[in-house]
């Protein structure tokens, strides 16, 4: 359901009344919650908002947000538990295991094919059609997508395992989960299990054909005409599934003679100084040390490895930026009761000068920051030109015709054979060109008809450029050029007055550029530590417009220009950022 990107409609508090009334809805939807489980999940006085969106395909969507997390969604007046909430309480729903790379295609949209199940040893959870069930890794018991089983148990087991099993709600990595605080899956072991009845694993062994079944994993997605596709087999053991995890490093290295404690100081401290040096700068200052963990720490973290600094010696952020004060890198100084910002920064320390930075891998630089998303380069954009259908004849002669999509160099090729062909290169002066009947009628106005004779070169280059129908080309690396008539239309920034005079940084047309209005509106969310929104741009048809409080242009600034790198010419409104106070 948050495959693609969603369209929010209204982003409001909750109030008193709505809350306990949310509260009683979750304590009779999922009966396993204590009261104070429901209390915790559903604070008293913290802030919780009530987000009203649209998902990709129509579905009108209520999300409750607390502490910048999305924790539950109602869809058809039913609730549902995000991977967040599942991960402080991962037994609250019945759980099925398939393997981890199953994960990707659940994330790409797919529902969950029965033969990608895991079958434990004390068999199955007993589940009816329709009931909310969560989906588990092997080897980790924190969800990683919640889904409604499409049959019964009985019936997964009468049908042998094969057909759908669960229509899939959400995933870990979806859209919903990207609007919270990306936090990364966490690691919880599984339970112990009993010893199991060897009857029921006989009748589970038995039949070579159900093995044979469970080793090809089958997903089925569906594409925007609605089509099934996404088809993956792979033939692996539970054993083999652990080491294939292992190798992609969710556990450390294993030919390191260091402890796990060891490896992980090492690794919080490098994820530490690359941040420092590659990420934060003294603009940002200062920083949440929350959002310096989720947001920098975390994207500086090796590819295949993942930091949990309770598996380091200092179990907590906040004893390790003790550590790193003690040596004078960084100045941590609490703001406000209870939340602690890092406020200062020695950049020329030994420690963070001689940090090397590792080489980067192609798929670890991301157009936004702790995602892991694709590379993200500025296009290349070129501007075209496009034959009307008033200056056909003189473009017929070199093959193309009314339509025609043109380079400038092209252009100014054919022009150039066109008056050579036609001897139309007047002999005392080559600088002059003579203008027969189909250059009179392309480029000159009808008051010219009859006294304009020949035209410099120059001249006559730039009225045939005038007369042609502007187009461009947008290139991203790997992907097919785009080409589009008209003129690519900038990224307007501009500024607005709200209620009680407060002023607003709206930013449209970031789509033409390949950049997503929602990753950017979560990047400027936590540099200029302000509420954003994204609505749809008034007069233009599935555009996007990002709103951020305040005057924000200086950061919009050095984002485009200096980390995304478009052209200062591809943007308009950068004159509007805030000018520095006159010194007294």
């Amino acid at each position: 359901m948050f495959a693609k990107a969603f369209r929010v409609k209204s982003n409001t508090a909750i109030k008193g009344s709505d809350r306990r009334r949310l509260r009683a809805d979750v304590a009779a939807a999922f009966p396993g919650l204590g009261t104070d489980q429901v209390s915790v999940l559903v604070p008293g006085k913290e802030e919780l908002n009530t987000v009203k969106l649209y998902a990709h395909r129509g579905d009108a969507v209520t999300v409750y947000v607390s502490g910048g997390n999305p924790i539950l969604f109602e869809l058809e007046k039913n609730l549902y538990p995000t991977v967040y909430t599942l991960w402080s309480y991962p037994d609250l729903l019945p759980t099925f295991t398939t393997w981890p790379l199953v994960l990707e295609k659940l994330v790409g949209g797919a529902d969950l094919m029965l033969p990608g199940l895991v079958v434990p040893p004390a068999g199955l959870p007993q589940v009816q059609k329709g009931d909310l069930c969560a989906i588990t890794l092997v080897g980790n018991r924190a969800p990683v997508a919640v889904g409604v089983a499409a049959m019964s148990t009985a019936e997964m087991l009468t049908s042998g395992l094969k057909g759908r099993g669960f229509s899939m709600l959400h995933t870990y990595q979806d859209h919903l989960w990207r609007s919270g605080d990306k936090s990364s899956l966490p690691s919880i072991a599984p339970l112990a299990l009993d010893p199991p009845d060897l009857e029921k694993e006989e009748s589970i062994t038995a039949d070579p054909a159900m093995q044979e079944d469970l080793r090809c994993l089958t997903l089925e997605g569906e594409d925007e005409n609605g089509e099934a596709q996404q088809q993956m087999c792979g033939r692996k053991s539970l054993s083999e599934a652990s080491e294939d995890s292992n190798s992609r490093g969710l556990n450390p290295d294993p030919t390191d003679s260091r402890t796990l404690q060891e490896q992980m100081d090492e690794l919080l401290q490098r994820c530490f100084l690359h941040a420092l040096k590659c990420q934060v700068k003294k603009a940002d200052l200062p920083l949440l040390t929350s959002t310096f963990l989720g947001n920098h720490m975390f994207s500086c973290c090796p590819k295949g490895r993942q930091l949990d600094i309770k598996k380091s010696s200092y179990r907590k952020l906040s004893k390790f930026l003790q550590q790193m004060q003690q040596e004078q890198i960084v100045q941590v100084e609490e703001l406000s009761k209870g939340v602690e910002s890092i406020v200062a920064v020695d950049w020329k320390h030994p420690r963070i000068t001689s940090f090397v930075i590792p080489e980067p891998s192609p798929t670890s630089q991301t157009i936004q920051e702790g995602s892991r998303e694709q590379p993200y380069h500025p296009p290349d954009i070129k501007s075209l030109y496009c034959v009307p259908a008033n200056m056909t004849l003189l473009f017929q002669e070199s093959g193309h015709k009314k339509g025609s999509i043109l380079e400038g160099g092209e252009v100014r090729t054919i022009i150039i054979n066109y008056a050579k062909k036609n001897d139309l290169v007047d002999a005392n002066n080559k600088n002059l060109v003579k203008l027969d009947p189909i250059l009179c009628d392309c480029i000159l106005e009808k008051n010219e008809q009859h006294t304009v004779m020949k035209l410099p070169w120059d001249s006559l280059l730039t009225r045939c450029f005038e007369k042609l129908q502007p187009a461009y080309q947008v290139s991203f690396p790997g992907q097919e050029p785009i080409v589009k008539k008209g003129k690519i239309c900038p990224i307007d920034i501009s500024l607005a007055q709200r209620a009680s005079n407060k002023k607003v940084t709206v930013v449209r047309n970031l789509e033409p550029y390949g950049l997503d209005p929602c990753s950017v509106a979560s990047i400027l969310q936590q540099r200029c530590q302000a509420s954003t929104t994204v609505t749809p741009a008034a007069g233009a048809k599935d555009s996007l417009q990002v709103q951020i409080q305040g005057n924000q242009v200086h950061h919009l600034s050095r984002l485009l220009l200096e980390e995304y790198r478009l052209p200062r010419k591809y943007i308009q409104g950068l004159e509007k950022a805030p000018k520095p106070a006159k010194k007294k």
